[in-house]
């Protein structure tokens, strides 16, 4: 059994329960996630099953699409309405305002990840520092915001604005930081309300398991070079099928960084990288015969 499926994750839950959940309606060990959900998220949430968890962390590099719930004026130590409020004011943001602040942050920029994470610093996880009440200084990871659009209306309540926002990110992006950004750049705070993760990759939410078919057993497991088809691929011979069981070095006429080598049918045998000591090489990665 090896493959991947598509689930969506339920707001309150983490993405570990449903990696147990799959774990156990499958009957295997081998399950692992491509992208932690917080639990106050839900939406896509890609699974590998099987030997398919070899391609976790290329599953995992993709860029995501998120739309976030964002209330302006409400600061928590989590950056989010589970969080003790740390600071509070009267937020009435316009509509405008709203729009050319996110504008403005589709950019690359050092986001300070959040303190309540599990981004570790000197081996111990941020927050567990939180926790512990100790003090750390945050470490700041590159990320790039690629489109930030406004979704529907503004609504204002109590004197805070509340808005929502698509957002197409890179590897690593914290929405949690980036409303935090936004907010300090519309002069107040900011804490997310509720997060959706529309698609991670070309991975789309419609196409989602649900929770309670995933409990059922209505699955069907697809298949593994479905995670890696964006990738330059080599349809091998018998030959070279031998030379990929003995680890040996294709030639890289075309100097590509990876390459997906497949049977006649596309299934998935290896995966090969650029040797970094000679270019016009490739050699065995991950290998799945």
């Amino acid at each position: 059994m090896n493959g991947y499926l598509l689930v969506n994750k339920e707001k309150g839950m983490t993405s570990r329960d449903v990696v147990n959940i799959a774990s156990r309606v499958l009957q295997t060990k081998k399950v692992g996630h491509t992208g932690t959900l917080d639990p106050i998220a839900s939406g896509v949430l890609v699974l590998c099953i099987g030997k398919a968890t070899k391609l976790v962390e290329l599953v995992t590099s993709t860029e995501k699409e998120y739309v976030a719930t964002v209330c302006l004026g409400v600061e928590t130590d989590t950056l989010d309405e589970t969080g003790t409020v740390l600071n509070e004011q009267e937020a009435m943001i316009t509509k405008e305002e709203i729009e050319h602040a996110l504008h403005t942050f589709q950019k690359t920029y050092m986001q300070e990840v959040p303190l309540y994470s599990a981004v570790k610093v000197k081996g111990r996880k941020c927050y567990e520092y939180a926790r512990a009440k100790e003090n750390v200084t945050l470490p700041k990871k590159e990320v790039t915001i690629y489109h930030l659009s406004l979704e529907g209306e503004p609504w204002y309540h109590h004197g805070k604005t509340y808005f929502q926002f698509r957002a197409l990110v890179s590897k690593g992006t914290y929405i949690r930081s980036l409303i935090r950004d936004l907010a300090l750049s519309l002069h107040t705070y900011g804490m997310m309300t509720d997060l959706v993760r529309t698609k991670q990759g070309d991975f789309k939410l419609e196409d989602c398991l649900s929770l309670e078919a995933l409990e059922r057993g209505e699955v069907q497991i697809q298949p593994m070079f479905d995670l890696v088809s964006h990738y330059p691929k080599k349809v091998v011979s018998e030959e070279e099928i031998k030379k990929i069981k003995y680890g040996q070095f294709f030639s890289n006429e075309t100097h590509q960084e990876i390459v997906v080598m497949v049977d006649s049918e596309d299934h998935l045998l290896s995966i090969y990288k650029k040797y970094e000591k000679n270019e016009n090489l490739l050699k065995p990665w991950k290998t799945f015969i």
